[in-house]
């Protein structure tokens, strides 16, 4: 009724003022970006991006302990069954994104060698009739290539766990054929066609747009290169799949709170696996950038996958 006595003229006033109000919420809806999740958390994909770096800048100094944890060790014989898969040999160039504290980029080097002793082993057995210097000698000079010209780019975007890697590095003793760059998977630093394999290692739920960072892969990647992505998946049997989400949701963020001080973290971690399309949707979108033959491989019932696919 109070409405009734308002002058025409403040009614149409009024009108337009809460059309102008709510044309200027609009704008700034636009402004902040397209919606997307963190998590269970509905936020724009510039405040996914801000959240985390901060959730991986607050778990770098924790990442390789928690992982073990949470895992129970598991996660060293994906990584380790990716890398066979990958099958590199001596002069291979890899690209490994989002690999920060360097578990891939290690073991590709342990393997390349190990291949390559093998093919010095060969060698010189079919050099039985040359002088043990002769042997000596060529042994010496093979042995010093290591990698046979192989070399792996670790590339992340957050500085702290390029920073945690770069240490475990230097503690191990890795850095013949090895560099680190600072870059974001969805705009690669590096030229077209310049890597012969391609690896992402739980990082590809963190991209807050898969489909560029596929895009990306499949640019950088030289004709015949190879794309291959270890993730968490999603289980195909229901009672591991309810036997799996109660330790997901019970065990992990307690674990993060005891072992690293951040429950928060590692609650947006499980939360992300629940967010991660399934494995027959990550393969159509693989085959949307331009990959073909690809497959992918279940680990553990599908607690994690190996995505594969080849730029032809």
């Amino acid at each position: 009724m109070a409405a009734a006595g308002l002058c025409p003229c403040r009614v149409l006033l009024a009108r337009r003022g809460g059309a102008l109000r709510a044309l200027c919420g609009s704008v700034r809806g636009l402004a902040a970006g397209p919606e997307t999740h963190f998590g269970f958390q509905t936020v724009t994909e510039a405040e996914r991006r801000e959240k985390i770096y901060q959730v991986f800048e607050s778990v770098a100094k924790k990442y390789d302990v928690m992982n073990d944890s949470m895992t129970l060790g598991i996660h060293r014989v994906w990584k380790d069954i990716l890398v066979h898969k990958m099958n590199p040999s001596p002069g291979t160039l890899l690209l490994d994104v989002a690999g920060g504290t360097g578990d891939i980029a290690f073991r590709f080097i342990n393997y390349v060698r190990s291949v390559r002793e093998r093919q010095l082993q060969r060698k010189l057995r079919h050099h039985q009739n040359l002088s043990w210097q002769e042997i000596s000698e060529s042994y010496q000079e093979d042995k010093s290539k290591s990698l046979g010209d192989s070399q792996v780019v670790v590339c992340d975007i957050n500085k702290e766990m390029l920073k945690v890697g770069k240490q475990k590095a230097q503690h191990l003793g890795y850095s013949e054929g090895l560099s680190w760059v600072l870059g974001n998977a969805e705009e690669l630093p590096f030229d077209d066609d310049m890597f012969d394999v391609y690896t992402i290692a739980f990082g590809i739920r963190n991209v807050t747009r898969i489909d560029l960072a596929l895009q990306e892969a499949y640019r950088v990647l030289k004709p015949g290169g190879r794309f291959l992505c270890l993730e968490f998946s999603h289980v195909s049997n229901p009672l591991l799949s309810r036997l799996y989400d109660l330790y997901s949701f019970q065990v992990i963020p307690v674990l993060g709170e005891v072992i690293a001080g951040d429950w928060k973290s590692y609650q947006y971690l499980v939360e992300s696996i629940r967010r991660f399309p399934p494995q027959e949707e990550l393969k159509a979108m693989i085959e949307d950038a331009g990959f073909f033959k690809v497959d992918y491989q279940n680990l553990n019932s599908g607690i994690v996958a190996i995505h594969s696919g080849f730029k032809l």
